[in-house]
């Protein structure tokens, strides 16, 4: 009968972490790399039913209250960029809050040629000087062993934000 080391059964719990963490940031890159290339079907989305789709599909902890404000608009776009962003966004309010309780409220406001959407949260907030940095692939602000983060997460938000949701067809 085998039996591991409480030494060994260490060295195969980081060997996993590190596996996660590597099929995590392999599949950032895929999705970074994507943005911008594939081309989805337009559609009517209905932003309040996607929020809901997303918020459900993160499972956030019973502590955390997730808000959606009243009036999100129904917009014929491509849903899979609208839904990474907002993943993305509430993900990070989630996994970035300094307490194990918090607060995450999505709002809209119509600015007759376009909708800006606000993902706003009660965390300790970035610090200005950091403010360009966070965007840049593979750049965290904490220790990646502290919290699970690959850096890739907020880079695909700017670059859905630039290449995609700010061109001209999605303007129109």
């Amino acid at each position: 009968e085998d039996k591991l080391t409480a030494d060994t059964r260490h060295q195969m719990d980081l060997m996993r972490g590190r596996v996660h963490r590597m099929e995590a940031l392999i599949n950032g890159i895929l999705q970074y790399s994507r943005v911008g290339r594939l081309q989805n079907q337009l559609s009517q989305v209905d932003i309040k039913v996607l929020l809901a789709d997303v918020i459900d599909s993160l499972a956030p902890p019973p502590e955390f209250a997730v808000k959606v404000m009243p009036g999100m608009p129904k917009l014929v776009t491509e849903r899979l960029p609208l839904e990474q962003v907002f993943t993305n966004l509430i993900s990070n309010g989630i996994k970035h809050n300094h307490r194990q309780s918090g607060q995450i409220v999505i709002s809209v406001t119509d600015k007759t040629e376009f909708y800006e959407f606000s993902v706003a949260d009660d965390g300790p907030g970035i610090a200005p000087e950091f403010h360009e940095k966070i965007f840049v692939i593979f750049q965290t602000l904490e220790a990646r062993d502290k919290i699970e983060n690959t850096g890739v997460g907020l880079a695909i938000v700017k670059k859905i934000i630039e290449d995609t949701l700010l061109s001209p067809s999605w303007r129109s």
